[in-house]
């Protein structure tokens, strides 16, 4: 993603300085859906092995599976916003670059979204894994 030079001058306005860390912070929600792919992938993965006999709850697989396609769209949604931010530099009015930051924080606000819930789902696993491990020590 090329919008823009995310350096920050002494000469920037206000306006540009938050279109440089929302750029910043654009690159960063990428990079960290990015991995929870992998994350997921590998939740699955275990799921998917003999852990869900030992769980007796498929819906555990299924839920995370669920996450990863929210997941996947939330990220190609970023990314094609990513790509649109490249107009910003042709903004001649405050109402345009107001359009831009008014849309950012609505990404935002879809991704801290997703990630709560993506946390919840994670430590509820842990935490019946856990649960399970324990039960199976004892034995």
């Amino acid at each position: 993603m090329t919008t823009l030079n995310t350096q920050i001058f002494h000469h920037d306005s206000n306006v540009d300085v938050t279109h440089k860390i929302n750029t910043m912070e654009l690159d960063n929600w990428i990079n960290h859906l990015e991995y929870i792919n992998k994350e997921l992938n590998n939740l699955i993965s275990i799921c998917t092995k003999d852990l869900k006999n030992k769980l007796n709850d498929e819906s555990v697989q299924e839920r995370f599976n669920k996450k990863k396609i929210e997941n996947e769209t939330l990220l190609k949604a970023l990314q094609k916003y990513g790509n649109s931010r490249a107009h910003i530099v042709e903004c001649e009015d405050t109402q345009c670059d107001m359009v831009y930051i008014t849309e950012h924080e609505s990404y935002r606000r879809s991704y801290l979204y997703h990630l709560d819930k993506y946390r919840r789902l994670k430590d509820e696993f842990f935490n019946k894994i856990q649960g399970k491990f324990t039960l199976l020590k004892s034995h």
